[in-house]
């Protein structure tokens, strides 16, 4: 209980001071407000910045593995001309994969053609994409069918005239009414609409998502476009288990059944790529890494002007208050109570200015973004607070030794 009452009263005698001076405690939370403000500000945005683009990197899958022609590059020399003789993956491969695969939970080729034109009557939907898949492709990445159905085996088998589409593609074409069991031209193709796949929302850097395709069987599109070497490059897509360790034992098993299936030599580099969207993701997370360190330093030196502004507002208010502190030791108050007096203050100055930075960094997430959704999140909250407290603890600690120190006598003559 004495504790509780030594905070309590060391709380008390803080926000006396502050209010006693209200001008120059405004003025020493410009710093920390702006620090802070600065810090948290680059960390929301940061995350929300990621979040977004994760998201709008879901269609790709999680642990898949994409056998293609073209690695993935993230930086660094890329010798495209050297990937630019490879063998595009086909559907003998595919069937090699599908039939001899131990580890998988799932093999699909796709192949995509940007840019169709997608037509009803009086409507059309321009630029969309197209894609042809095979029946496991919703095994590989998840198909969120919001009406209607999925294909049925027998559909891709026969590679019937059927078509799944996106929420921004059924609106457009069939305003006012259901798509499903409505008709749709592609290239002079005519398609029947069986599934409409749920809205996504706007994606980040204008990367593709569902809204704005149309998904067939991957034996219609290829007698729509040519695929293989000369034509539309396909993709085997190859869905890993849960864990890491056995999706690291699908990529050995793939890449050596490839090997094999085009008769490379032990020596022979591999003429194909398996990609994995770890790849993406390590490449994101290193990107917004720098950027969060570059928000570090800008508003560390905001902070840290902000807490040389409060530790000389500390050494004015002892230098003030010397005379105060005198009686107070005089009257038997310890050297512990006037260390937690100052410091206390100094602390609750600090984080009145740190919760203002944050308050304001909140205010610019409700103004509305159409790019993306900027939320402030609980960890901002707390380190933001934290980094306050910290601050305010540091700045003060020098000032409220000083003053716990002073002798009784001395303090109680001086003016």
């Amino acid at each position: 209980m004495i504790y509780l009452r030594l905070i309590a009263e060391s709380f008390r005698f803080a926000w006396q001071a502050l209010r006693a001076n209200l001008l120059r405690t405004i003025l020493s939370l410009l710093g920390v407000t702006i620090g802070i403000f600065a810090i948290i500000s680059v960390f929301t945005l940061v995350d929300s910045l990621e979040r977004n683009v994760r998201d709008s990197m879901s269609f790709i899958g999680d642990k898949v593995l994409y056998v293609e022609k073209w690695p993935w590059s993230f930086g660094g020399e890329y010798p495209w001309w050297k990937y630019f003789k490879r063998p595009q993956p086909n559907t003998h491969e595919y069937r090699l994969l599908d039939r001899n695969l131990t580890n998988d939970a799932g093999v699909a080729i796709f192949a995509n053609r940007g840019r169709s034109l997608f037509k009803h009557r009086n409507n059309n939907y321009r630029d969309a994409g197209l894609m042809g898949v095979t029946y496991d492709y919703n095994k590989v990445t998840e198909i969120p069918v919001a009406e209607g159905r999925y294909f049925v085996p027998m559909e891709v088998d026969a590679a019937r005239n059927v078509m799944i589409i996106g929420d921004e593609v059924a609106s457009t074409l069939y305003p006012g009414q259901s798509a499903i069991g409505q008709e749709l031209r592609v290239s002079g193709h005519k398609f029947t609409v069986i599934g409409v796949m749920e809205k996504q929302g706007e994606s980040m850097f204008g990367m593709p998502n569902f809204d704005q395709m149309g998904i067939i069987p991957y034996g219609t599109f290829s007698k729509m476009y040519a695929t293989g070497p000369n034509g539309i490059g396909s993709t085997i897509a190859v869905k890993g288990r849960d864990d890491d360790v056995g999706l690291q034992e699908l990529e050995y098993e793939v890449r050596g059944m490839m090997r094999n299936i085009r008769g490379l030599k032990p020596r022979d580099e591999d003429s194909f790529a398996i990609n994995r969207p770890e790849m993406a993701t390590q490449a994101i997370t290193g990107l917004f890494e720098v950027i969060g360190m570059a928000g570090w330093m800008i508003g560390g030196f905001a902070i840290l002007v902000g807490g040389f502004g409060i530790a000389n507002i500390m050494f004015v208010s002892v230098k003030e208050r010397t005379n105060i502190i005198g009686i107070q030791k005089s009257l038997g108050a310890k050297n512990y109570f006037i260390l937690f007096q100052f410091l206390f203050e100094s602390v609750f100055l600090s984080i009145i200015g740190g919760g203002i930075g944050i308050l304001l960094v909140f205010l610019l997430t409700l103004i509305p973004q159409d790019m993306m959704k900027i939320s402030l999140s609980a960890s901002n909250i707390i380190l933001g607070l934290g980094v306050s407290a910290v601050i305010g603890m540091l700045s003060g600690i020098i000032p409220a030794v000083l003053a716990s120190n002073l002798d009784p006598v001395i303090a109680i003559r001086s003016k």
